[in-house]
C-alpha cells in the first residue's frame, strides 16, 4: 500500500485491492496537491488520520448498512469519499457550501473512479429544503461543530429512523448535555458514544451515534448559519 506502513489498522491493511487503490488516490491528491483543504502533507499520516478515522465509522451498523448517506460539511471530502470507497453500493451526497472545496472534491472522485459519489455545493440548510428533505438513512459530519449544531443540521435530511454519526475529539459533558435539552426540539436522540482512539487518527477519537426519532420538525431547517450560531440546548 502506498505510503502506508505495517502498523497501521487492520481495517486499513486488510482493504479489497479495488477499495485500496481508490483511497491511494485520495491520499495521493490530500498530501501532493497545494490547495488540497488538509494540513497533512507526509502519506503515511494521512493514511492514519484521515483513511483509519474515516473507516472506524463502518463499524456502526446504522452506518455500514445505509443505502442513502449526506456527509454534511464534507470539506475535503472526509469521511465521505472513504466512505463511498468502502461502502460501493451506498449513494454518498457530500454536502459542501465552498466552492474551491466542491471543486477539489469533484476532481477526487474522478481520479477514484467513484459511480456512487456526488459533490452538492450548497450549504445543508438549503440541501434540506430541497431535494435533500428527508432524504436519507444516514448523515455524517467531521469537524462540523457542535453535537446539538450536528443534530439540527441533519434531522431534515434523514428520514425517520435514519442515523447520525459524528465524529469527535474527547468527550465534553456540557456539549452532551447541551444535545440531550435540544433532543426533543430536534427530533433527535442520542443512542451511543463509542470511543475509537486505538483504531483512528487520535486516541482521543469518540463516535457519537444519534437517531431520528420522529419527523422533521415543520421550522428545521432555520436561516444558513443559525444552527452554529444559537445551537438550541444552550
Amino acid at each position: 500500500m502506498s505510503g502506508a506502513s505495517a502498523e497501521l489498522p487492520d481495517l486499513v491493511r486488510k482493504l479489497p485491492d479495488g477499495v485500496r487503490e481508490a483511497l491511494e488516490a485520495l491520499v495521493e491528491m490530500l498530501v501532493s496537491e497545494r490547495r488540497a483543504p488538509s494540513a497533512v502533507r507526509e502519506p503515511s499520516a494521512a493514511w492514519r488520520a484521515h483513511i483509519a478515522d474515516s473507516l472506524v465509522g463502518v463499524e456502526f451498523r446504522e452506518l455500514a448498512t445505509a443505502a442513502t448517506i449526506a456527509d454534511i460539511g464534507a470539506g475535503a471530502g472526509l469521511p465521505g469519499l472513504v466512505l463511498a470507497a468502502a461502502l460501493p453500493e451506498a449513494r454518498i451526497d457530500l454536502i459542501e457550501s465552498v466552492g474551491r472545496k466542491c471543486e477539489f472534491m469533484r476532481r477526487v472522485v474522478d481520479r477514484m473512479g467513484l459511480r456512487n459519489a456526488r459533490v452538492v455545493c450548497e450549504r445543508s440548510e438549503s440541501w434540506a429544503t430541497a431535494d435533500g428533505r428527508e432524504a436519507y438513512d444516514a448523515v455524517t459530519a467531521r469537524a462540523v461543530g457542535r453535537l446539538a449544531t450536528i443534530a439540527e443540521l441533519a434531522s431534515p435530511l434523514l428520514r425517520e429512523g435514519g442515523a447520525v454519526v459524528a465524529w469527535k475529539g474527547r468527550r465534553d459533558a456540557e456539549e452532551e448535555a447541551e444535545l440531550a435539552r435540544a433532543a426533543a426540539r430536534l427530533a433527535i436522540e442520542p443512542v451511543e458514544v463509542r470511543w475509537v482512539g486505538p483504531y483512528a487518527g487520535s486516541r482521543h477519537r469518540h463516535l457519537h451515534l444519534m437517531r431520528k426519532a420522529g419527523p422533521s420538525p415543520a421550522d428545521l431547517p432555520r436561516r444558513p448559519g443559525a444552527a452554529k450560531m444559537r445551537p438550541f440546548g444552550k
